[in-house]
């Protein structure tokens, strides 16, 4: 999910001076490949445009009317995003910098220069068609002709096309990693007659062809893209109209006045700020980008280096697609999956783990900064109390959606609520007003931000119903138990790696249909593992795959921005994110954390994760309350781990290696501070009362 108005631009409330944006768009189009879009239309554009807003005002029409069923809905919902995406996606990245031949019938031929390639159009028309004829054909696709007499010839050729072009069509916008995904799913349906792994009785062409594009509830209309054609555009479009009202850059100085004048305070502002915009946003590359286009450069100015800076933003950015109330667009998907927990009740229950994974991420910083002699902001370059204070109001849609969803209305209905709040707000001050051009442009921006979640969704569903089809989640299930031995624990790495290998290169919305589809359950069907937990820790996972080496985009993002070294800035991310990789272990062992279980086990459960997160990030940062020694960090990273584990004799033992690792640094930190009042009574000189010194070299700031 794109958090920009549209595809590969930068929010309205986005800071940026004219070179750094043309700078992070430059970078936003090497990362993201739904930013990698046709910019120079010509005549096309208003075609283009015009698609775009029938498409959005038949969505919000649908959200209050309800006009068409679930399959047709999602096939006009399929339609007019597969028509966008050939219209404004070239076949190929490169020709987006070739320059034009000077010819206009080669740059029509070739797709060069201005406009449109012919054969780009023949493939929207395609793809419109293909999607219409299920409309259109809907009664007798789902009469009993079709189960009498079978489908027909041009059945058969409208599915496998259908097929074709939903595949086509994401690639063009999300990546060949999701594609790549559902041919070798599609390869196994068919020929896992032949398989030396995991084989099946295999499914005829026609039958998978007609299965997975021309029934209702599976394949590419199964739940991903129902859940995308009901929810999910919706709540993209609030995201728009949010971003249009200025909020980002209201989240931006809410969160440096809150935390910017502390230790380290641009780059906690900035983990702050990055979590705020990640409930209305979901892809953790575009909000790197975007974020960091304000929020890096003033890190590296306070004394972060660049890679650390780079880090730091794609480490919160990709945090921001756990936040409720969106969570990356898929707790919508997740309520779908999890019988017994409404939407309303998810994002509640996820509230809890994403908060400790930006405590994580907050502790990581705060350590950094004291090892480093890391200041905060002085209080007049933050954001004033009055000018947060007037703009206080651009809080009101978000509070206004999470409300109505708390008060148990449905989804759509607090997107619409949300979505009007918004709108009334920007007629309030002259900065947000919209006129008509400025409606228009909202309405545009809508329709563009859906393409690559509604592609993703489409083709993530082909994937899902392969699995299910096949019986192949039974058997990784079965498969990877015996491998581990029956061992719970070795079952659930094993399960993080395939969550991050199969992640790596997906938006977060694909990211979690595969995985809950192939590796969820295997936690819920051979353990004794909550189906929401499972859910959860498949979900962190995944995500997490955007910032662990070697294919972390959101990290290779942020040292486009910061000018680092990609890989630096990769490793020290997973540093950082060290708590958002420990806490599905955490929840998964302690269901607490998802509220199963009492108060009392709850608040235990709090306790000892947040002591053993201090420990783990103290240690791994190298500085508790004074820089540490090889000896102290192990203790404090061993001790922290042994907190985590939700067993009595083992968090005792780490609270006990944790407080030896403390009594360690507070010794050597008083034999620091006698030592140097000594060398200050011989000089004459004074300690200065905001200053420790480290006898090991560092100092400990206090601001």
């Amino acid at each position: 999910m794109s958090d920009a108005p549209a595809p590969g631009r930068l929010p309205a409330g986005m800071k940026a001076g004219g070179d750094a944006q043309e700078k992070a768009e430059k970078v936003l189009r090497e990362h993201d490949t739904s930013s990698r879009f046709r910019t120079d239309l010509g005549w096309w554009g208003w075609l283009v445009g015009a698609i775009s807003v029938v498409f959005t005002l038949y969505h919000l029409y649908a959200a209050l009317e309800r006009p068409f069923n679930n399959w047709m809905h999602g096939s006009l919902h399929l339609a007019g995003a597969t028509s966008l995406i050939f219209l404004l996606y070239p076949v190929s990245r490169r020709l987006l910098e070739l320059p034009s031949t000077g010819v206009l019938w080669k740059d029509a031929l070739l797709g060069r220069g201005r406009g449109v390639p012919w054969y780009d159009v023949l493939l929207a028309a395609a793809g419109v068609f293909c999607n219409l004829y299920i409309f259109v054909e809907y009664g007798r696709l789902t009469g009993n002709a079709v189960q009498i007499l079978g489908y027909t010839d041009l059945d058969h050729l409208v599915a496998v096309a259908g097929i074709l072009l939903v595949l086509e069509a994401t690639r063009r916008c999300v990546g060949l990693p999701i594609v790549i995904i559902a041919t070798l799913a599609m390869v196994y349906a068919i020929f896992g007659n032949h398989s030396p792994l995991f084989p099946h009785r295999g499914i005829s062409m026609e039958n998978f062809a007609t299965s997975t594009f021309l029934s209702t509830g599976q394949g590419v209309f199964g739940t991903p893209i129902q859940v995308s054609s009901n929810f999910i555009f919706l709540f993209l479009f609030f995201a728009v109209v949010l971003l249009r009202t200025n909020i980002g850059q209201f989240f931006n100085d809410l969160a440096f006045r809150a935390a910017g004048r502390f230790t380290g305070g641009p780059a906690k502002a900035a983990i702050a700020a990055s979590g705020l915009q990640g409930m209305v946003s979901g892809s953790s590359v575009a909000n790197t980008v975007a974020s960091g286009s304000f929020t890096i450069p003033i890190m590296k100015k306070a004394g972060f280096k660049p890679h650390v800076a780079a880090a730091t933003e794609a480490t919160a950015s990709t945090g921001g697609q756990m936040m409720p109330p969106i969570m990356g667009a898929a707790a919508f998907i997740m309520a779908q999956n999890v019988p017994d927990v409404e939407y309303n009740d998810l994002i509640v229950i996820a509230v809890i783990p994403a908060l400790l994974y930006f405590l994580g991420a907050f502790l990581s910083i705060h350590f950094e900064a004291k090892r480093n002699q890391i200041r905060g902001l002085p209080v007049d370059e933050l954001p004033s109390i009055r000018s947060l204070v007037t703009r206080a109001d651009l809080l009101l849609p978000l509070a206004v959606i999470i409300g109505t969803l708390l008060s148990g209305m449905s989804p759509m209905r607090a997107a619409l609520l949300g979505i009007a709040t918004a709108f009334v707000l920007s007629f309030l001050r002259s900065s947000t007003r919209l006129g008509p051009r400025g409606l228009l442009e909202l309405l545009i921006a809508g329709a563009r931000t859906a393409l690559p979640v509604i592609a993703a969704c489409a083709t993530a569903g082909i994937v899902a119903g392969t699995v299910t089809a096949t019986g192949l989640g039974g058997q990784l299930g079965r498969g990877l138990v015996d491998i581990a031995g029956g061992s719970f624990l070795l079952v659930l790495v094993m399960v993080m790696v395939a969550c991050i290998v199969l992640g790596m290169g997906l938006p977060t919305t694909a990211n979690y249909v595969v995985t809950a589809t192939v590796a969820a359950p295997i936690l819920y069907n051979n353990f004794d593992v909550p189906l929401i937990a499972a859910h959860l820790f498949v979900f962190f996972f995944g995500i997490l795959a955007d910032i662990t080496p070697p294919v972390c985009l959101a990290a290779y993002a942020g040292a486009g921005i910061a000018n680092a070294n990609p890989m630096a800035a990769g490793v020290t991310a997973l540093r950082i994110a060290v708590a958002g990789f420990l806490i599905p272990y955490v929840f998964i062992l302690q269901p607490a954390l998802l509220l199963q279980g009492t108060w009392v086990e709850l608040v235990t459960a709090l306790s000892t994760v947040i002591i053993g997160m201090i420990g783990v990030s103290s240690g791994l940062a190298g500085h508790l309350v004074v820089r540490g020694s090889l000896l102290e960090r192990f203790l404090l990273v061993g001790g922290g781990l042994a907190l985590i584990y939700p067993e009595l004799t083992v968090s005792l033992g780490g609270l006990a290696a944790m407080g030896v690792a403390v009594i360690m640094q507070l010794v050597r930190r008083r034999a620091g501070r006698g030592s140097e009042a000594e060398s200050a009574a011989d000089t004459g000189g004074e300690m200065s009362e905001a200053e420790d010194v480290d006898p090991a070299g560092g100092r400990d700031v206090r601001v």
